[in-house]
């Protein structure tokens, strides 16, 4: 690399300051999704192998597909830590994600409707997080019109 040169750098830097207490609600709840993502992932990976499924190959598949999907919310659980304003995006789809899951579950008559109503909880509860003023001010995220 030449002198003139610059090594690519992060978006705008995150503002000086502690983090505040709500982006790392936020971030934290981001990142229980993600591990009980690769839970389930794995649970249902492990009795698609192990157990006696209908269909061996669509459990093995779902699993497969939690496991990367809960690289989604790991990410931006890391980003949000970090004070990284691209990770508000991809926890905001998270929780969006959560909301259609969650209402089939409450819909249910089975002993899903409490897991429905936790996931509800929290999809709320870190959409209300991830959309403060003061989370989006420690990210850096400036609204339309305040470029500066």
């Amino acid at each position: 690399m030449s002198s003139q040169q610059k090594p690519a750098q992060d978006t705008a830097e995150a503002p000086a300051g502690p983090r505040p207490r709500r982006l790392t609600y936020a971030a934290v709840l981001a990142g229980l999704e993600g591990v009980a993502l690769v839970a389930g992932g794995l649970w249902v990976l492990v009795l698609g192998i192990t157990g006696a499924p209908d269909d061996r190959q669509q459990a093995v598949t779902l699993g497969v597909t939690l496991a990367v999907l809960a690289l989604l919310p790991l990410l931006a659980a890391r980003g949000l830590l970090l004070r990284r304003g691209w990770s508000r995006g991809p926890a905001v789809i998270t929780q969006l994600m959560a909301l259609p899951i969650a209402y089939n579950l409450l819909k249910a008559d089975s002993m899903a409707v409490p897991a429905g109503a936790v996931i509800a909880v929290v999809a709320v509860a870190a959409l209300v997080l991830l959309v403060n003023g003061e989370t989006t001010r420690a990210l850096g995220i400036k609204g339309p019109g305040r470029a500066e």
